[in-house]
């Protein structure tokens, strides 16, 4: 059960992605590239579910 419900927060992702790109245009810290990396990168579900289904415990 409790991994079922870390692949469903998992779908969350695209307003993970939302609040990243927010950031990101806010941030003046890093430069434009790292800036494009990140907002390139982030756009990649992939991370969060592999991140579950190989062990990995969201909490």
């Amino acid at each position: 059960m409790k991994k079922l419900v870390e692949l469903l927060i998992c779908f969350l992702h695209p307003l993970a992605v939302v609040l990243i790109w927010i950031d990101l245009f806010t941030r003046r810290d890093i430069g434009g590239a790292a800036k494009l990396a990140w907002a390139i990168f982030s756009l990649i579900p992939l991370v969060p579910f592999l991140y579950v289904l190989t062990g990995g415990d969201l909490w």
